[in-house]
């Protein structure tokens, strides 16, 4: 009891913190054009590897400096956020919504429906993720739809087993007994009773879901699998700036504390829903 208690003062605070970053992150991903102060593309060898506004040497307008082409950062990466938005939005509902229809399928009907799909889903499970991903997006090409593809295509199993665990919880408890005797179909029952109380584990996962396809999308641009290398993409600019790193630091640095603090948030998130609609915690 006391530490349900901790964790229900605690959650607030971690729920605030990463609301308020993530609405950083898609007003960026929204406004990237007028947020940003400089044209991400523009290349310029005379302003090449200028350092943030703070020291010596750095010029108006190019607030954290500039990379070795001359491109102004904090504008890639206001635009590096744009892709990620995308990526997570378009990805995680894909995968949440083929995942979430075959665990609530398998949950309640069980029998050979269930046999079936759990068996698809371990061996779907058995390949390594990042591996699987990489793969995917070589054979089918490079481009956001083929990143966007291959997440979903590997993540849907994530949702499809906690969907049907919980599927299963629900259908055991009295409510669902109470709609078979009134008359329900087992699809009107399903849909209209079980699956409004698996909706708040569904909307935690999604949060989790949305952070990983962040993480996904930033390592096939570093490894050059995701869009065009000159588009702005925080992997790429990680990628890049790791070349030079002691020459120009802040080209790795920010895109790697912009990719943490989202994925974090995320994460947090998706953990203070969790928490919050735990029905043992309430």
């Amino acid at each position: 009891m006391a530490e349900a208690l901790q964790i229900r003062r605690r959650t607030p605070l971690r729920l605030w913190l990463s609301c308020g970053w993530l609405t950083v992150f898609f007003a960026c991903a929204i406004f990237a054009g007028p947020l940003s102060p400089q044209d991400p593309l523009a290349q310029d060898l005379l302003f090449e590897r200028l350092p943030p506004f703070w020291a010596s040497g750095a010029e108006p307008g190019f607030w954290l400096g500039t990379d070795s082409l001359g491109r102004d950062v904090l504008s890639r990466m206001i635009h590096g956020a744009r892709i990620a938005a995308i990526v997570a939005l378009v990805a995680g509902f894909g995968a949440c919504i083929i995942g979430t229809t075959l665990g609530l399928i398998a949950g309640y009907y069980r029998g050979w429906v269930d046999q079936i799909i759990s068996r698809i889903v371990d061996v779907w499970m058995s390949f390594p993720a990042v591996l699987f991903a990489i793969l995917l997006v070589a054979v089918i090409g490079t481009g956001l739809t083929s990143v966007i593809v291959a997440i979903v295509v590997i993540d849907w199993t994530r949702f499809c087993r906690v969907v049907r665990a919980e599927t299963m919880a629900q259908s055991r408890m009295d409510y669902v007994d109470s709609a078979r005797i009134a008359g329900f179909s087992r699809a009107r029952t399903l849909f209209r009773e079980v699956f409004p109380n698996v909706l708040p584990v569904i909307i935690a996962v999604l949060t989790l879901e949305m952070g990983i396809a962040v993480v996904v999308e930033a390592i096939l641009s570093f490894v050059n699998l995701s869009i065009s290398s000159d588009d702005p993409t925080w992997g790429g600019m990680i990628s890049e700036g790791r070349l030079s790193i002691h020459q120009a630091w802040w080209v790795l640095v920010f895109p790697m504390i912009t990719l943490f603090l989202t994925v974090l948030s995320f994460t947090q998130l998706g953990e203070a829903l969790r928490e919050r609609f735990d029905p043992v915690l309430r």
